[in-house]
């Protein structure tokens, strides 16, 4: 009898698709929701990467154009109305101000260094919202996942429980496909949290550090606006 089920037991099919398709209703809705959220979570990170890599080289070329020794009213107008980069719209935003903050005599209006600092920190404001763009979502499935992937497990265990009391048998070949097919919705939990989660932390890291040079900048930018005023 034993050497029968054992028989039996190695007959099944444990292949990924077979899993899926003997899985109950609730538990493929799982495993679809985890599938999906892990392949969205890919598409983020390849985009996140690309984004990043892009900000870095524009900021590296807008930090040589700005610090070559060109009059910044120049560099102004050469990048024009429509700045093609972050570090260039932080930069007109400034600039910008600057020019509006002059009465037509040359004199400068009261209040225009504040004016200067509170243009570049909207435009880096609108510029990190942008960076961080749908990088809630990497750490909404890195939390959620595994207890989505454990729900799919709980309830196909329960399944394979009632199959087992209705059938009233316990062998190997009963239990072993119920129990496969509910881990397989934990291990898509965790497929889709853990690398949710690792490019979280690693693109969360990357964006502070993009958006702290366009601060840096902006600074640095307002202390020579600051030393014109004073001369």
């Amino acid at each position: 009898m034993e050497q029968e089920t054992l028989a039996l037991a190695g007959e099944l099919d444990f292949s990924f698709w077979a899993l899926f398709f003997r899985a109950t209703l609730i538990v493929k809705l799982v495993m679809i929701m985890l599938i999906a959220a892990s392949f969205y979570c890919w598409a983020i990170i390849v985009t996140k990467l690309m984004q990043y890599r892009r900000a870095r080289r524009e900021a590296a070329a807008f930090d040589q154009a700005f610090w070559s020794g060109e009059p910044l009213d120049e560099l102004y107008d050469q990048i024009g109305a429509n700045p093609s980069s972050s570090p260039e719209r932080v930069f007109s935003a400034g600039m910008l101000e600057w020019r509006r903050s002059h009465r037509a005599d040359g004199g400068l209006i009261a209040g225009g260094q504040s004016r200067i600092d509170r243009s570049m920190d909207v435009a880096i404001a609108k510029e990190a919202e942008q960076l961080n763009n749908r990088l809630g979502f990497l750490a909404t499935t890195a939390s959620s996942a595994p207890f989505i992937g454990l729900f799919g497990t709980v309830w196909g265990i329960m399944h394979t429980f009632t199959e087992i009391a209705q059938q009233q048998n316990t062998t190997l070949a009963v239990v072993a496909p119920g129990i496969s097919e509910a881990l397989l919705a934990t291990g898509l939990g965790l497929l889709a949290a853990i690398p949710a989660l690792i490019f979280y932390n690693k693109l969360t890291g990357d964006s502070d550090n993009i958006v702290a040079g366009w601060e840096s900048f902006a600074d640095e930018f307002a202390t020579i606006l600051s030393r014109q005023l004073d001369s």
